[in-house]
């Protein structure tokens, strides 16, 4: 049985002046998951969000959320799903409970004061639910625009660049709360800028780059298949300049700490060179005092994809 609770089939949208912004998306969501879409300024991700959602319109293409057209059935689509767009629309003079208890009626579901308080204490505004918008910071507004998604009690939640103007320990609660969010059930689409934000939560991961989706996975593979590890090898002597005897592994010397040279190498591969490595280094006359491994970070993979995706 299949677990997809969004499919996307070649999917393209062509702007009235011509521009491509899709070209044949296809993609699937599963139930209960994360899923990160990375890409950079103008790859697609809210165009992609906003037709998905039912708010921008398809070139072509098919949409489907739980196994209905988001066209055809669009008011059964749309009730399925809550969006927290990158911009802070709200009433400013509003005050926060009544920002969410209205937008629950806008959906056309009956009051609910339980809901209402749950949300607010999940996002830690509770304390501050009778204070007027304006006079929140743009964190806590951007958390009142979750809030207000959750109102429809969605099955799906899009945040749209949920961090955007939100401090370092306000989006590690964030953060916190959508993983609860995912516990209850809730599948979890979100964009983002903050590389270390999707290596934190999500389950697979996205790229999408100049309108085409570049690669899908799970995180965890992702990072296996694509990440370079880095040997550091701490020498007794600092170096001036690579000996010959080494200049075939193609070393750097790390310029902050120059009794290290760094070595990257494929991880994955059948030989990785670190065996000849070591032997090429005891015979260069250089003494190692000790050694460590990094992985490569999401963002190096991103950066890399990226790059390969421009010289395509």
């Amino acid at each position: 049985m299949q677990n997809h609770i969004i499919q996307v089939n070649e999917l393209s949208k062509v702007y009235a002046d011509g521009s491509q912004a899709l070209t044949n998306i296809n993609l699937t969501i599963n139930k209960g998951e994360i899923f990160a879409l990375l890409g950079p300024n103008g790859a697609g991700k809210t165009t992609l969000i906003g037709i998905i959602c039912g708010i921008v319109s398809k070139s072509s293409g098919e949409v489907l959320v739980l196994g209905k057209d988001n066209v055809i059935d669009f008011r059964f689509t749309r009730s399925q799903i809550g969006l927290v767009p990158q911009e802070l629309s709200l009433d400013i003079f509003l005050p926060v409970i009544k920002t969410l208890e209205y937008q629950r009626g806008f959906y056309g579901h009956k009051p609910n004061a339980a809901l209402v308080e749950e949300v607010l204490k999940a996002l830690s505004l509770w304390d501050k639910k009778n204070t007027p918008i304006k006079e929140l910071s743009g964190g806590m507004k951007r958390r009142v625009l979750i809030g207000k998604a959750l109102m429809n009690e969605p099955k799906i939640l899009f945040l749209d660049e949920p961090s955007a103007g939100v401090d370092v320990e306000l989006r590690h609660d964030m953060w916190e709360m959508v993983r609860t969010l995912r516990d209850r059930g809730t599948t979890i689409i979100l964009t983002t800028h903050y590389i270390e934000e999707a290596e934190e939560m999500a389950d697979r991961i996205g790229i999408i780059d100049k309108g085409k989706i570049a690669l899908v996975d799970d995180k965890e593979k992702l990072m296996q298949k694509l990440g370079k590890k880095t040997l550091s090898l701490q020498l007794r002597d600092p170096l001036k300049e690579i000996p010959p005897l080494l200049a075939a592994f193609d070393l750097t010397i790390d310029k902050s700490r120059p009794h290290h040279i760094l070595y990257t190498y494929d991880a994955q591969a059948a030989h990785t060179g670190i065996t000849a490595l070591l032997a090429a280094i005891k015979d260069a006359n250089l003494t190692i005092s000790d050694l460590d491994t990094t992985t490569s970070s999401l963002e190096e993979i991103f950066v890399s994809i990226i790059e390969n995706s421009k010289n395509s």
